[in-house]
């Protein structure tokens, strides 16, 4: 596997940083023998933990709060109105406008028991309520009543399939039209990256697993499936494998160290409601350097290849350098790079935590109060360790690149399309 991993042949990287002109030559013996020593004691431990971790034979905890049945329907009629008991009819007085309001909903079923039927829901409108109107196709909360007794209904939220899948559709659609064969396995290597978390991370920490220690493990599978599919079996490939998974060691450690010196406790709001549902506890604060670690692999995916790739073209361009010249050389061009990514990474998380910013605004505590807040706080250490590794993973991917790069004969270096010109 690890062989033919080191000696198959390059499809190029994916990213708008491409240098390559056509599949790269196999890597000698020397290099694949130095990479099979480097990686394959880190894969077999991926592998190894995801089989202790994965909760065999367990049974997975039930939310100890009812959600009820998710059903359909779509609005025929909305009006709003002053809240009402059923079965109370408003006569003679106008309302005060001291009465609270509410929203009368006829419902067509198109889903559950009481398809085809109609139902009249009354919701009480707050500052929190969706804006229903009539036409909406909406989702109900069934709790298995009578079918025909409002009461057995709750209005949740609205339909949202069709769009999803739509702008799936057109995400698909463009990333086949410009990436062609590498851009389906793209398309790909995401869908394994969802079925690594959805059958392996999450029942792993339900089951009641170190949050952190899965989400490595989760990470260092993610890895090796998406960057060898996306990027091809190479050596390149290989370095950036390695990059990427020392960076994220170097995340998880930090995010630990701090987290823990900062006291953090990870009970954000989407957690203790997670806990709600568990009846149990959990490791809150595990579950959130889990976050970090998982968020921080699409930036680090993006840096660690730039940066084999980079140092590749340098030294086929000059096969004279050796591996301190294709370090500094790479590293300047990383330094260019780095600032975007990381600009990256915190837009993403800034965007991310905007309504817990928001609300911290407006509490009226000072600067140092509202930074040091739990949510907050929790997002900047999110942000400043997922940032650290992603730039520590420039000088690493590039020095293990540099020394690997220089060990190859000049021939290797060369692409397939290269060497068939050099011999017309």
């Amino acid at each position: 596997m690890f062989r033919s991993a080191f000696g198959g042949m390059n499809h190029g990287h994916g990213h708008g940083h491409g240098h390559a002109h056509g599949p790269a030559a196999p890597a000698s013996k020397r290099v694949r023998t130095l990479l099979i020593w480097l990686l394959a004691p880190l894969a077999v431990a991926t592998v190894a933990g995801m089989i202790v971790l994965y909760p065999w034979g367990k049974s997975l905890p039930s939310s100890a709060v009812q959600q009820g049945t998710p059903v359909e329907a779509t609005i025929a009629t909305a009006a709003s109105g002053p809240c009402l008991q059923p079965g109370q009819v408003q006569v003679g007085a106008q309302p005060s406008p001291d009465d609270k309001p509410c929203l009368t909903v006829d419902l067509r079923m198109t889903d559950g028991p009481a398809s085809g039927k109609t139902v009249r829901l009354t919701v009480p409108i707050e500052p929190s309520t969706p804006r229903f109107t009539a036409g909406d196709d909406v989702v109900l909360a069934y709790n298995g009543g009578n079918a025909l007794d409002a009461e057995s209904f709750q209005l949740v939220d609205f339909q949202r399939g069709t769009p999803l899948v739509v702008l799936a559709a057109l995400f698909a659609a463009a990333v086949l039209v410009l990436g062609r064969w590498q851009g389906l396995a793209a398309l790909v290597a995401l869908g394994l990256s969802f079925v690594v978390i959805v059958l392996f991370v999450l029942p792993s920490i339900l089951a009641g697993e170190n949050p952190l220690v899965v989400a490595i493990a989760g990470a260092g599978a993610i890895m090796f499936v998406a960057l060898y599919l996306t990027h091809g079996l190479s050596a390149r490939t290989s370095v950036a494998v390695l990059g990427t998974l020392v960076s994220l060691a170097l995340i998880g450690v930090l995010s630990a160290i701090f987290s823990a010196a900062a006291a953090l406790t990870g009970l954000d709001d989407s957690t203790t409601t997670l806990i709600g549902s568990l009846g149990h506890g959990i490791d809150a604060r595990g579950l959130l350097l889990a976050g970090v670690v998982i968020g921080a692999l699409g930036v680090l995916d993006d840096v660690t290849i730039t940066q084999t790739s980079a140092v590749w073209e340098l030294r086929r361009a000059n096969p004279s350098l050796g591996w301190r010249e294709l370090y500094r050389s790479g590293l300047r061009i990383g330094r260019d790079h780095v600032g975007s990514a990381v600009n990256t990474l915190v837009m993403a998380y800034a965007g991310a935590a905007l309504p817990v910013m928001l609300y911290s605004a407006i509490s009226g505590v000072g600067l140092g109060a509202l930074l040091g807040s739990e949510d907050i706080a929790s997002e900047i250490i999110r942000t400043l360790a997922g940032s650290v590794g992603i730039v520590a993973a420039v000088p690493v991917t590039t020095v293990l690149a540099a020394l690997i790069a220089s060990r190859e004969p000049v021939h290797h270096l060369m692409s397939t399309t290269d060497l068939a010109e050099s011999h017309q």
